[in-house]
């Protein structure tokens, strides 16, 4: 099957549930982002800052480009004149960057909270009680240049469906206890991204609100090395 028919197999299937497909376009080409931007597909998520950049100069400026890999400090500057929702926040120290950042593009840049759910040490994300010690910080308080929206997980790899429904189940109840404690009158704290493609269905009966496919999509990817920026 081509990318614009895999694409509308699923976009049609969460659009009926009201969930986001974001298009992991990691290691694929520009042509290749093209063809499902053709097929009507408009968010695209990658984890290389380098590679993120580079397709923003050559693909439609209505793209809504998602840095979902784990983000060093010294690289925000790169995407924050542009990017439109960093999903994988995991410390205060890169928060901060972000609001800097976005306060010298006269922006105010949509962020999700990454937290750790996985039962692997290679998994990035903040803790239960670091997302709240971050929430409740006088320096988060005082930014004006960031907005939470949402919490970010990753399920443990090859798990089992049990194990992966008991994470994401965990980060929905995280998801809805901060949402009372913190973002109660805040109707922009909506979204749960949690789901890729081995696992999405579950993420969804779990509460998820966006999920991040790429082989299904793409296919297999070719991986190619990005110049540093």
């Amino acid at each position: 099957m081509s990318i614009a028919s895999n694409l509308l197999k699923y976009k049609n299937e969460l659009d009926e549930q009201n969930v986001t497909l974001i298009a992991v376009s990691k290691f694929h080409p520009i042509n290749e982002i093209q063809e499902a931007y053709d097929a009507g597909q408009r968010v695209f998520g990658e984890n290389l800052v380098q590679e993120m950049v580079e397709k923003y100069e050559h693909l439609p400026k209505d793209i809504e480009w998602h840095l979902i890999g784990h983000l060093q400090t010294n690289k925000v500057k790169y995407i924050a004149p542009f990017v439109s929702l960093i999903q994988s926040v995991d410390s205060l120290k890169l928060l901060t960057e972000i609001n800097k950042q976005a306060s010298k593009n006269n922006r105010v840049i949509d962020c999700l909270l990454q937290i750790y759910i996985a039962d692997e040490d290679s998994k990035f994300g903040l803790g239960f009680d670091e997302a709240i010690e971050l929430l409740n910080s006088s320096e988060y308080q005082e930014m004006q240049n960031i907005r939470i929206i949402g919490l970010m997980g990753i399920a443990t790899n090859n798990a089992s469906d049990a194990q992966t429904k008991i994470e994401f189940n965990e980060l929905k109840v995280l998801f809805e206890g901060i949402k009372i404690s913190y973002f109660r009158k805040e109707n922009s704290f909506k979204e749960l991204s949690m789901g890729m493609s081995s696992d999405y269905k579950l993420a969804i009966e779990e509460g998820s609100t966006m999920v991040r496919m790429g082989t299904s999509i793409f296919g297999n990817r070719v991986i190619k090395h990005y110049k540093n920026v």
